[in-house]
């Protein structure tokens, strides 16, 4: 529940930082009565990303065992690459997200269905990367926990959204992102080593299978505490060696690469 919720947190504050640059960008043009497009192309993505979600989810249900455990190791993966390439780029673009959209906007600005358009485009971004995070976390066995966790995580950048927005509310991006961005490759390596997992249980990866140790008795996966770790941190009781291997590895290059690239000035969002 914790990544799914922490995931769907930063996924809404990015899309709720797109429609509230879009809302104060037509407001200072004095094209305000344009906003209804801004909703258009916002519900538009919404639903479109859950018409993907909900479509993956049942396409998986068709396969065989071992066409399951394929898909869940592609989906895995491709959610883990994903993580990491989001916190990277937004850790790039944060400060200048802002400036980007707004000569998108202007450039769009004579068409309303060019409006739309640009609107869905970026929003439907965030819902992609959404979608195919939750669909690995649900994949890898979270059940309810995962749309639970991820609706509290909308619910919250949604309040946050328009407390930033029109309620004055000030959120240090750089920093909120930066820091996010941490457990959030802890995460991804959590979803890579699932996915590693599941192509042994498939019978394509057959190597380094012994087991690497079993903390099942002293700090179970399904304890408050081992729920926690798993969620944050892709915390396995009984990993095998590759998979400890692969987390590892994961870590080790992606996360000094990622606190130690240059730092902007951090984006604080607000009136």
């Amino acid at each position: 529940m914790l990544v799914a919720f922490l995931i769907l947190l930063r996924e809404g504050l990015e899309a709720a930082l797109i429609v509230g640059i879009a809302a104060g960008y037509l407001a200072r043009t004095g094209r305000s009565g344009q906003m209804p497009l801004v909703w258009i192309g916002t519900a538009a993505a919404a639903l479109a990303c859950l018409g993907l979600g909900l479509s993956l989810d049942l396409l998986s249900l068709e396969f065989p065992q071992r066409q399951q455990e394929i898909f869940e190791s592609v989906v895995g993966l491709l959610a883990a690459g994903m993580l990491a390439g989001m916190a990277f780029w937004m850790r790039r673009a944060a400060r200048s997200m802002g400036h980007d959209l707004r000569g998108r906007m202007e450039a769009a600005a004579g068409s309303g269905a060019a409006l739309i358009a640009l609107v869905f485009l970026a929003v439907a971004r965030e819902g992609v990367e959404a979608v195919v995070f939750l669909l690995a976390l649900m994949q890898q066995g979270a059940g309810w926990s995962v749309p639970v966790g991820g609706l509290l995580g909308l619910a919250v950048a949604a309040v946050a959204g328009v407390l930033i927005a029109w309620g004055g509310m000030r959120l240090n991006y750089g920093r909120f992102f930066r820091w996010t961005g941490v457990v959030l490759l802890f995460a991804a390596a959590g979803l890579a080593a699932g996915a590693l997992r599941a192509l042994h249980e498939a019978g394509i990866w057959n190597q380094l299978q012994q087991l690497a140790f079993d903390l099942s008795n002293v700090l179970p996966e399904d304890s408050v505490l081992g729920s926690v770790l798993a969620g944050l941190f892709g915390y396995a009781a009984r990993p095998s060696i590759g998979e400890v291997m692969l987390y590892l590895a994961f870590l080790g290059v992606l996360l000094p690469a990622f606190l130690s690239s240059p730092r902007q000035p951090a984006a604080v969002a607000g009136r």
